[in-house]
């Protein structure tokens, strides 16, 4: 590792918190109230919500096209193109079984290889949400009845786009999903530097959410 990469790294710190309280607490997700010890000695109060992780899979096939799927998103009231992604329902739940789960219940595929394209913090200011994106290659249909989708799933739409169509797309302002839009970037950055084989296998740590790997 060189002095750049080792100065230029996110670090774990933890200040003293005052109080703690959850105002609220949904099926999933919560509202979480802490007042955190400032630098100058007060304290400030930070709301956040609450959140158990998730992951996300950026299916690549053969021909350098990327899966994404569209579907409606009530906060922004838009149909929003997306990559396949999910909840760990389960505290401690592997992040690579639950990636393929959601593309197979997402998009009816499954994937003979399996990376992990980045990890990141879906809005560290306002959430603890922690999302580990895979990258999915090999791609297959999966045989058999497709999954009983519900909710928003039952109008979902699918699609097969070329990375680079992405890319311009995305900086046309066209698409605004925060996972695809961080995870076609990734992809393109792979692909034109270091190549795919330079990506953290799919059972690398992940210390924002701990996993069994077995």
């Amino acid at each position: 590792m060189t002095e750049v990469q080792q100065q230029i790294r996110d670090l774990e710190e933890q200040w003293p918190v005052r109080s703690s309280e959850t105002p609220f607490q949904g099926r999933v997700t919560g509202v979480r109230t802490d007042e955190v010890l400032m630098p100058d000695g007060s304290y400030a109060r930070r709301d956040y919500q609450t959140h158990p992780g998730s992951v996300s899979v950026l299916a690549l096939d053969e021909h350098q096209r990327v899966l994404i799927l569209r579907q409606y998103r009530h906060p922004v009231r838009q149909r929003l193109w997306e990559l396949p992604a999910g909840l760990l329902d389960v505290p401690g739940e592997n992040p690579l079984h639950a990636a393929q789960r959601e593309l197979y219940e997402e998009a009816h595929c499954k994937a003979g290889e399996w990376r992990v394209l980045v990890d990141f913090y879906t809005s560290p200011g306002g959430t603890d949400e922690a999302l580990r994106l895979f990258l999915a290659t090999d791609l297959a249909e999966v045989e058999g009845e497709r999954y009983a989708a519900h909710g928003e799933e039952l109008e979902i739409e699918t699609a097969r786009v070329p990375v680079e169509e992405l890319v311009r797309l995305i900086l046309a302002g066209g698409l605004h999903n925060p996972t695809l839009i961080t995870g076609t970037l990734a992809l393109y950055a792979a692909l034109n530097g270091p190549g795919l084989a330079s990506l953290r296998p799919a059972e690398a740590p992940w210390p924002a959410r701990p996993f069994d790997a077995a």
